[in-house]
């Protein structure tokens, strides 16, 4: 009777270690789920991301002609660009004729195209090296610590892809401002912000939400990295209507006891 009852109270406590076993499981993989969403988050940022530094590399629009004062003819407009320069009239098509030397070119923009032509780079390399540092990609895959260190590393180049995109844009935007609103510039001179500086704006903060997302998931991995999982010693689950059959000698036993 004590025997059955021990039996008993063993077969409860393993449910409850099965139980305890499943439902870690569970938010285990719950969170390995929303950690794939954010990693496919990520790519789709860093993505746009790319998108949006060669859109505003390309477009001529960093400065626009400023009607102001005297220079109120709005049916011309002037558009300058990293590359070129366009110019627009009344029922005359838009013409855009690329810069002869770069030499002529202020230094913000100067600057400019060499910052934009690097985070076009930076932001292509940490693309590749994200892809490879997710957990669905096989790169890696038997070395978790190398893949996570591909996320990090995946991160910091979005962040720095960030910073290479938002001093260019910052310093065309801040030279913009200080001549519009300084009195010894001629108003044919004066110009405003450009399309493609809005972009650039929004293109940096896009790249360093991407490189928080995956610094995010590197963090929260790096934390588990030691820890084993729960269910890779689990037992197999004891039915319910087992039936516990006492051990009897064999006859080889037996006769070892009677020699």
């Amino acid at each position: 009777m004590s025997q059955m009852s021990d039996e008993s109270f063993y077969s409860i406590k393993v449910q409850h270690f099965l139980h305890d076993i499943d439902s870690e499981k569970k938010q285990l993989d719950l969170e390995a789920t929303m950690k794939a969403k954010l990693e496919v988050l990520s790519l789709v940022l860093g993505l746009l991301g790319l998108i949006g530094t060669i859109t505003a590399t390309a477009i001529p629009m960093w400065r626009v002609s400023a009607f102001i004062g005297a220079n109120l003819i709005v049916m011309e407009e002037l558009w300058e660009g990293l590359w070129m320069n366009c110019y627009s009239q009344a029922d005359i098509k838009m013409q855009c004729k690329a810069y002869d030397s770069l030499l002529i070119l202020p230094a913000e923009l100067q600057a400019a195209r060499g910052f934009m032509c690097v985070s076009i780079v930076l932001v292509l390399i940490s693309l590749v090296i994200a892809a490879c540092g997710t957990e669905k990609n096989s790169c890696c895959r038997d070395n978790m610590r190398s893949k996570n260190i591909t996320l990090a590393t995946a991160g910091c180049l979005f962040l720095v892809s960030c910073l290479t995109t938002l001093i260019p844009v910052s310093w065309v935007g801040h030279t913009v401002i200080q001549d519009f609103y300084n009195p010894l510039v001629v108003d044919s001179q004066k110009r405003e912000l450009g399309e493609s500086l809005f972009i650039g704006w929004a293109t940096s903060g896009v790249l360093l939400i991407t490189g928080i997302i995956l610094l995010f998931c590197y963090s929260k991995r790096r934390s588990k990295e030691g820890e084993v999982y729960p269910g890779a010693y689990a037992i197999a689950p004891i039915k319910e209507e087992s039936v516990y059959l006492e051990r009897t000698p064999s006859s080889f036993h037996k006769l070892q006891e009677y020699v």
